[in-house]
């Protein structure tokens, strides 16, 4: 995009003066970029942006992480993503149980699972499939490999949601939204087209934005040009489409069903996770049934975050008991947690 036309989207969003508005961005990529490109102070007072429930080990039920945490102390090897390891549980985090001696190995990639069961074939080994639709794919390529190199000691527990659904379940609850500056990552797998229902039914415009501070820039002057409309608008056509990547959705249908998930501070979600198919289900871990979601700090308030009801800064753990050195919530844990990207970028909105 050319500076003059630039120049002229940051003139009208910080000059905006129709009625306040709350955007919220869903995807915690997108809550990182925006603090790191410093947009809302590029923002007329009446654009808030709020964060939402796109941080995937945010929104992970501390049942999940506490049956982490047993098998690690049956014996099995837990193998995760970095950050998953210090998110509080119902008491203790896998840091923690780390520590007493049991095994949990960081990964980068989940197929790096399959050279460690090859290597220790007797070690039984549990990976944490923990995300998004951005995910999905790659846990069912792992599924795939595991299956076809007839690997035997490699199990799944599997906390995958999938995002519209969320979304409907914030609105209908009540939640004065009113526009989506929806997940690009997410996007590139599904398509934009999954947010038009409920662009249409709530009147909510959403728009798929990059990564970038121009991107985010170009999506958010859309989105604010669409106020009160039921559009899906795409500013990220590099690598976005409408109907997404549809071997990878393929993939996803073959090894996944959809289930009601239990989203951290949220409750039940009807239809909005992924959990392995039946006729796989020799492959889980004991995926079903983990419901409970009780607090570590009863004070915390990351669920009212994560629903864009607060903004980190209003709970009252918030830089005081609770910082990135000593979480005492998700939200705090991850890069991707909006009380973690408030309080490295000092954003206060």
């Amino acid at each position: 995009m050319d500076k003059q036309k630039l120049n002229k989207i940051k003139e009208e969003l910080a000059t905006y003066d129709g009625r306040p508005i709350k955007l919220m961005e869903i995807c915690g990529s997108h809550t990182d970029a925006i603090a790191s490109n410093g947009i809302p102070s590029l923002l007329s007072e009446k654009i808030e942006l709020v964060s939402g429930p796109g941080c995937p080990v945010c929104v992970t039920a501390s049942s999940y992480i506490d049956k982490l945490i047993d098998l690690a102390r049956e014996g099995y090897t837990v193998v995760t993503f970095g950050d998953l390891i210090r998110v509080p549980g119902s008491t203790v985090s896998l840091s923690e149980v780390r520590g007493e001696g049991a095994k949990v190995e960081m990964v980068y990639s989940p197929m790096d699972v399959i050279e460690l069961a090859k290597n220790s074939p007797d070690e039984r080994f549990v990976f944490a499939a923990v995300g998004f639709e951005t995910t999905t794919p790659i846990y069912a390529l792992l599924i795939e490999e595991i299956i076809e190199s007839n690997i035997k000691n490699i199990s799944l527990l599997t906390s995958i949601k999938t995002m519209p659904e969320v979304v409907e379940h914030i609105l209908s609850g009540g939640a004065k939204i009113d526009g989506f500056i929806a997940p690009g990552h997410v996007s590139v797998v599904t398509g934009y087209d999954i947010f038009t229902p409920i662009a249409k039914k709530y009147s909510i415009p959403f728009g798929v934005a990059g990564f970038t501070g121009e991107e985010l820039l170009v999506a958010l002057y859309g989105i604010v040009s669409h106020i009160d409309e039921g559009v899906v608008k795409n500013y990220y056509t590099s690598v976005v489409t409408k109907d997404g990547n549809l071997r990878a959705k393929e993939k996803i249908d073959k090894y996944f069903q959809k289930y009601d998930a239990t989203w951290r501070g949220m409750g039940k979600v009807p239809d909005s996770g992924l959990i392995i198919r039946d006729e796989y289900s020799y492959l889980d871990a004991g995926s079903y049934g983990l419901d409970d979601d009780t607090k570590k700090n009863k004070a915390c308030q990351c669920d009212q975050v994560l629903m864009g009801n607060i903004r980190p800064s209003d709970c009252p753990l918030y830089g005081k008991v609770c910082t990135p050195a000593d979480p005492q919530g998700a939200c705090m844990v991850s890069t991707e947690g909006s009380c973690f990207s408030y309080y490295t970028n000092n954003r206060s909105r």
